[in-house]
């Protein structure tokens, strides 16, 4: 019996496709086209990774974060970043009971199982930087108490790549916390007109109402368990390995990819692996999830960033000049 054919008896993926095919039906109520996006959320659900969603006004990106998170019978909550947000207003805080006497701590918006932080680069540093602990451990710490997030525990962040104006600038440590940055454009013409067309007469609030819940917090659990199995040979961990080591060795940046990143493009393919019903990973699914993994992660020197050089090209090079495991 072959390798592959010992892949398929592995671990049963079959009902992980089908809830996943649920979902893409009743997100493709709204969303038209955008398949490789919804694909990457969804992988990154699987992995129990925060998403960050970039591209310009109107291409629904917050729609999409939040018809994803309809898809699932779990807790949501929205938060949008402006300049004036306090910490506070995100985690919460300890407010004064005058029938008990004691401090009592009011939970924010951010205990919640599927959290969509909106336009994030709006809130100054200090208000950032109250993410950095629950992101990375699933815990908030106030006033000397630690209060665990429920699980699953995932952050959707949304940001707007042209207007800077009254914006923060992500610190690399933070940006370093999402599993994925994905870049969205703008739809082609024939999506556009079948925007068009299907808005015409129906309501944009009407539509979403029609979205229905087909996953549950125990599933997303389950289903994440299930990823984590998905197997990978050796010759492909030393293929990521390489890919993030080509970066660090590479002229063109200041900064390369930390063994996180590593870890993201092993746990992202996992999660791709998944949802094609496959329970081992290909070639195919790393080069899928390498620039999504690593885009937010590298930094151009100065010299690089005068040229225009796109990260991108840069990453393509890479995989080009990287030999691919048979």
């Amino acid at each position: 019996m072959s390798e592959e054919q010992n892949f398929e008896s592995r671990i049963d993926l079959s009902e992980l496709r089908q809830k996943i095919d649920a979902v893409h039906q009743e997100i493709a109520k709204l969303i038209v086209g955008q398949k490789k996006m919804i694909d990457l959320m969804i992988s990154a659900v699987l992995c129990n990774g925060h998403i960050m969603i970039e591209g310009v006004p109107g291409i629904a990106k917050t729609l999409a974060a939040k018809l994803l998170a309809r898809c699932i019978s779990a807790d949501f909550s929205r938060v949008q970043f402006t300049p004036d947000l306090m910490p506070s207003d995100v985690l919460g805080t300890s407010v004064f009971n005058m029938k008990s006497s004691e401090f009592v701590f009011n939970r924010g918006p951010i205990f919640a199982n599927l959290v969509l932080i909106d336009e994030i680069n709006r809130a100054p540093a200090k208000t950032q930087s109250a993410l950095f602990e629950v992101m990375e451990e699933k815990q908030v710490t106030i006033d000397g108490t630690t209060y665990l997030m429920d699980a699953p525990f995932i952050v959707m962040a949304t940001q707007n790549p042209v207007e800077h104006e009254g914006t923060y600038k992500l610190p690399e440590a933070q940006l370093d916390r999402f599993l994925f940055k994905i870049e969205i454009g703008y739809p082609s013409l024939e999506e556009e007109i079948e925007i068009l067309t299907r808005f015409n007469n129906k309501a944009l609030d009407e539509a979403i109402k029609s979205v229905n819940p087909v996953l549950s917090k125990n599933d997303i659990i389950a289903f994440q368990k299930l990823t984590r199995q998905v197997h990978c040979e050796s010759h492909l961990l030393e293929y990521i390995a390489q890919i993030v080591q080509q970066t660090r060795l590479h002229n063109a940046f200041y900064l390369g990819g930390s063994p996180r990143a590593s870890l993201a493009i092993l746990n992202g393919s996992k999660g791709w692996a998944a949802i094609h019903g496959r329970d081992f990973i290909t070639p195919d699914d790393i080069k899928q999830i390498v620039y999504p993994a690593l885009c937010h992660r590298l930094l151009l020197t100065a010299d690089k960033e005068v040229e225009g050089a796109r990260i991108e090209n840069l990453i393509n090079q890479i995989l080009d000049k990287t030999e691919v495991p048979r």
